[in-house]
């Protein structure tokens, strides 16, 4: 079996993440009949079980034994949920160890969209964001992935459609359990390659690594690879994303070449627009000059505030000004809609608030 019975703290062992398949041969080994892992399969990713004892098919002593061993079926303890007036719902789950982590569940009338953590808090420190500005604890396991997309799912009492890797953290930091909780979620819970979205700030060769991981682990590589920019030259790049120092401009443009080559899949760029820092149209002129003739598109996404900054949401004429620059030079680009303003949007926001109560 593959080693995604995953431990928390050494020693925790949970099933969530693993297939039906992995279930079967794990309920073998533990000297049950193979369809007890189907059992398994069904209640942990069609019916929300959330312990063995919910799982009243299974035999009580095995159930006991496996508790009684430290097992347990790997799902969060919501602590926490902020809904806003357009029905965004924000939970903040603590993990096994004492660790919170933010999930976000956007609908619309055709769709549920999961954003979802990789790690807890994030190392890279970008000044508009504030998961970065409390660090990285640790990376997430795969099950702890996986769960936001359940707890969401249970919370709004719909199916999620779409997953986006936009949370809390890096997730090229963390390749192998986002490459795993992808597998699972396409696998187990049904989600498409083509509605994930992995995004990313830059890593140095983590991109072709991650391309080269996606083809070995998923067989193919088809989810969508969003590349957070944010501005169009290195300089601005660096006032904003410090980590940026080690990574230039030119060389971050190449590894998303290289990633279009070995995938074929094209790249989105991400842009949040911060009012009059680089929502000019010199900088739409500049950034098209960048991405220009790139299989590619272009995100714009306007600057949801946080307590920390003094950046400034631009206005609206500033936003369309901006995305019309980029329109009439050929680049393909789209406006994200902001959704939760009223119940602070920004990642990171709820969970900073939950530790300031405590």
């Amino acid at each position: 079996m593959t080693n995604r019975l995953t431990l928390d703290g050494g020693s925790h062992k949970t099933l969530l993440g693993l297939s039906a398949a992995e279930l079967e041969q794990w309920a073998v080994a533990e000297g049950q009949p193979a369809f007890r892992g189907r059992q398994l399969h069904d209640w942990l990713y069609t019916k929300g079980a959330r312990s063995f004892e919910a799982i009243t098919v299974l035999p009580k002593r095995w159930r006991h034994s496996l508790e009684q061993r430290g097992i347990s079926l790997g799902r969060l303890q919501e602590l926490d949920r902020s809904i806003a007036t357009d029905s965004t719902t924000k939970l903040l789950l603590a993990t096994a160890d004492g660790e919170t982590i933010e999930a976000v569940g956007i609908p619309t009338e055709q769709r549920l969209t999961v954003c979802v953590s990789s790690q807890v808090g994030c190392p890279m420190a970008c000044r508009f964001c504030a998961t970065g500005k409390e660090g990285l604890q640790r990376s997430l396991f795969t099950h702890e992935i996986v769960d936001q997309v359940l707890s969401i799912g249970e919370a709004m009492n719909r199916r999620p459609s779409h997953v986006v890797f936009m949370g809390m953290g890096e997730p090229l930091l963390n390749s192998e359990a986002v490459l795993a909780a992808i597998h699972c979620l396409n696998h187990e819970l049904g989600i498409g390659q083509r509605r994930i979205t992995v995004s990313t700030v830059g890593v140095v060769n983590a991109l072709p690594t991650l391309a080269e991981l996606a083809l070995k682990r998923l067989g193919r590589a088809q989810f969508t690879l969003a590349v957070s920019l944010h501005a169009p030259n290195q300089e601005l790049r660096e006032r904003l994303i410090p980590t940026a120092r080690a990574y230039p401009f030119d060389s971050l443009l190449d590894d998303c070449r290289h990633y279009l080559e070995l995938t074929g899949r094209r790249v989105s760029f991400e842009y949040i627009l911060l009012g009059e820092l680089n929502d000019h149209p010199k900088h739409a002129e500049e950034l098209a000059d960048r991405v220009g003739g790139f299989q590619s598109h272009v995100n714009l996404i306007a600057y949801n505030p946080i307590d920390e900054e003094n950046f400034q949401r631009p206005t609206r004429l500033r936003i369309e000004n901006f995305r019309s620059v980029l329109e009439r030079r050929g680049v393909a680009v789209s406006l994200r809609a902001s959704r939760g303003l009223d119940q602070n949007a920004a990642c990171g926001q709820l969970r900073r608030q939950h530790a300031a109560i405590g």
